[in-house]
């Protein structure tokens, strides 16, 4: 696990941030795991919040750009792509990676990176927040999204 060195995280107001949750539908149990811990990170700071599935992490892009044309403030973008034994994995995780990375900067607006890149089903469960769960990948995604907008905000003035 990447775990070590990890900011810390929490304890931060976010009142009057809107956020997006998107996330897609593949692994459901780690998917939704991702989203739970999101939505606690999220609830806690007083964000407003909502959840939006898509079919998988391909669609995420596409998404969160219209998230963002509907007015929200970030976007926390939750997937899951195992690897296989086809190339499928490179392209399907190098857009994910790519799009949301384009949409962040076109629209000048964080993008939560809540997209496991796995090698096994374990690796996911190991960071997804889950009961016996390592790590909080969702959560972790929603607190740096969150705290992006805070800092663009101050930036912005």
């Amino acid at each position: 696990m990447a775990g070590s060195g990890a900011p810390e995280t929490g304890g931060i107001d976010a009142s009057g941030l809107n956020v997006v949750v998107i996330a897609g539908t593949w692994h459901e149990v780690i998917t939704d795991g991702l989203i739970a811990g999101a939505k606690r990170v999220l609830d806690a700071t007083g964000a407003t919040s909502r959840v939006v599935r898509v079919p998988g992490s391909f669609e995420l892009p596409v998404a969160a750009r219209a998230a963002f044309e509907g007015g929200a403030d970030a976007v926390v973008a939750l997937g899951v792509i195992i690897r296989g034994g086809t190339p499928h994995f490179e392209f399907v995780s190098s857009a994910a990676t790519d799009g949301l990375t384009r949409v962040a900067l076109d629209a000048g607006k964080p993008v939560g990176f809540g997209v496991l890149t796995l090698d096994d089903e374990q690796q996911g469960l190991d960071r997804a927040g889950l009961e016996g769960s390592k790590e909080d990948k969702g959560g972790e995604a929603a607190d740096a999204a969150i705290r992006t907008a805070l800092v663009l905000r101050e930036l912005r003035g």
